[in-house]
């Protein structure tokens, strides 16, 4: 398996559009008409393709926490659909030379990963209107509380996808890359784009590609389409991004001439032309050494992270303060910050699932063997090794509650998610048995990693009407029959009792793992409104009606817009467990209704 809206009663904003990544200084871009890519080929039976207009929709950067947009940015080009002007001869031969016909790929089915690498089906979007697909992407409020939900979301973005009727294969990859890095996932972002030619490239897909470049750190990325998407957009952040090509490309004399043309047009200043002088002196006979300065910045762009994390400069935490966690998990996936700087970032990526556990542990296992680590996190690295491999249960067992700072038993405080993931293999390796304290962290910790069966094997040894047993009986997936209504009134979960009983009972009755009469007499008894309809409720149900995988797990995204799982209401969590599972995704279902009262 791959590691990695609408509301209920109102819409929710997001982001609409990817915003310009060009830095403070850029100035406005010389005002002409947006050129069109040639539009992808229809489909037999396809509907026609139709452009699509943004005019008077405003970008909400704030509702999604990402990097602000920035002062002089052009307007968003809108979907391509207008096929553009027949090539030359020459062009054609030259394009014959660049890519032979046999190598390139087809707009009609777009991604990196197949149902091998754990990616969804292509046939996920089947059936569905691809311009309403795209406004839903633009509509999801990244990151969502829900680890196991953002897990099946890049699973489906990154699928290998058929694209669906009425949008360009190149600006339905934009969107889906877009939607990625707004949760955090940097490298899904970047192999998505990478999926599509070049020479298909559309004004949108060129913003987005600049933004997955910023994301990772490489600008590198950026040199087989600088000069067409300088050409295409007229984005003068594109004419920087010649220079540092050149630079890297061991053209010293042009990157410098390059350079010193922005500067004279002011195409930057400050912080954000020194950035990209660094980057052109880190390459071949670059001859120049750029000392990079903070003071006086009071923003952290995508410009300003990327060149950064590229060229090995420290961004000071109040920077980073300033932006949403899609920055923090974006820096938790740079191989060019140092191990010690990159660990609590690695923690909270693993929260949201944008790293999994084994991924986590390899983290921890570098720290082990590496010197001159933090001391908390040498300490960590240890307690891990014991958890894993203690001499008895018990060592194990305090190795984890040290682990989830819970040596000190009297603590109240829950352990940190991140914690809980690095714990999963550790606790499905203990045998079950009565009287384990802490059983409800082991068996939520086995859950983090899909490991259900490893947490059921402690049915027997949890009280009946506990967190442990009402965990394992939403995840269980050799669970007979139905939980009667004296079993489901029976639990009382720690915390907040009343909210975790309302959830349980949605997430039993979102599997069918209660009678009819049973789900009614308890949405009555609980007040919980699972026959409430809305726009989104219909939407979602008449996508799982018609199959359609990848459009359910998108509304589903779009039915969590909040940041914690408390906002998350019981019959929303009712309608996304039962459209998830009526559309084959049981599995993911049942991991979404145990990880819902695990964290709240």
């Amino acid at each position: 398996m791959i590691a990695a809206g609408l509301s209920a009663y109102e819409p929710a904003t997001g982001q609409e559009r990817p915003e310009s990544i060009l830095p403070p200084g850029f100035g406005e871009p010389a005002a002409q008409p947006s050129p069109r890519a040639p539009a992808a080929t229809p489909r037999p039976g396809a509907s026609p393709a139709a452009p699509t207009t943004n005019a008077g929709i405003a970008p909400t950067p704030a509702a999604t926490g990402m990097v602000q947009p920035l002062p002089g940015a052009s307007p968003t080009p809108e979907a391509s659909a207008t096929p553009a002007a027949t090539p030359t001869v020459d062009a054609a031969v030259l394009a014959q030379y660049e890519m032979p016909a046999f190598a390139r790929r087809s707009l009609e089915l777009v991604g990196p990963a197949g149902p091998r690498e754990g990616a969804l089906a292509a046939d996920a979007f089947k059936g569905a209107d691809g311009r309403f697909v795209e406004g839903l992407m633009r509509r999801v409020a990244a990151p969502l509380p829900s680890r196991w939900l953002s897990i099946l979301l890049r699973r489906t973005l990154v699928a290998q996808l058929d694209t669906p009727a009425r949008v360009h294969g190149a600006d339905f990859a934009a969107e889906r890359a877009w939607l990625l890095l707004r949760m955090g996932e940097a490298v899904g972002a970047r192999a998505v784009v990478q999926s599509v030619d070049n020479a298909h490239y559309t004004p949108k897909l060129y913003q987005v590609a600049m933004n997955t470049a910023l994301a990772t750190g490489d600008p590198a990325e950026l040199c087989p389409i600088a000069d067409a998407a300088l050409a295409a957009t007229r984005e003068r952040g594109w004419s920087l991004a010649q220079a540092m090509c050149a630079g890297l490309s061991g053209e010293p004399a042009r990157a410098k001439a390059l350079v010193t043309a922005a500067r004279r047009r002011k195409v930057a200043s400050g912080i954000d032309l020194q950035l990209a002088q660094k980057v052109v002196g880190a390459g071949p006979n670059g001859g120049q050494a750029v000392t990079i300065e903070w003071a006086g910045v009071n923003e952290l762009s995508a410009w300003r992270f990327g060149l950064a994390t590229a060229t090995g400069v420290t961004i000071p935490d109040s920077l980073l303060a300033t932006v949403g966690p899609q920055t923090r998990y974006w820096y938790a996936l740079s191989p060019s910050i140092p191990l010690a700087d990159r660990l609590a970032s690695a923690e909270a990526a693993t929260a949201q699932g944008v790293l999994s556990a084994s991924a986590l542990i390899d983290l921890y296992g570098a720290v082990d063997a590496a010197n001159d680590m933090p001391t908390a996190a040498a300490a960590a690295a240890n307690d891990l090794q014991a958890a894993y491999v203690g001499n008895d249960i018990n060592t194990r067992l305090t190795a984890m509650r040290s682990l989830w700072g819970k040596a000190d038993r009297s603590a109240d405080k829950e352990p940190a998610y991140a914690r809980l993931v690095l714990t999963a293999r550790a606790a499905a390796r203990l045998p079950a048995r009565l009287g384990v304290e802490d059983a409800r962290y082991l068996v939520a910790s086995m859950l983090t990693a899909g490991l259900d069966r490893s947490a059921a094997r402690w049915r027997a040894a949890v009280d009946e009407g506990g967190d442990a047993w009402a965990m394992i009986a939403l995840a269980d997936p050799d669970a007979g029959g139905r939980l009667s209504y004296r079993a489901l009134s029976s639990y009382s979960g720690r915390g907040d009792a009343a909210l975790k009983q309302r959830l349980f009972f949605a997430g039993l009755a979102g599997l069918g793992r209660l009678s009819a009469d049973d789900i009614e007499r308890a949405a009555a008894a609980l007040d919980v409104r699972i026959g409430a309809e809305n726009s989104w409720t219909r939407a979602i149900d008449r996508a799982a009606a018609e199959g359609q995988q990848g459009t359910v797990v998108v509304l589903a995204a779009i039915g969590m817009q909040t940041p914690a799982w408390r906002g998350v209401s019981p019959a929303m969590l009712y309608r996304i467990v039962g459209a998830l599972r009526s559309v084959g995704l049981e599995g993911e279902a049942r991991m979404i209704a145990a990880e819902a009262l695990a964290r709240v």
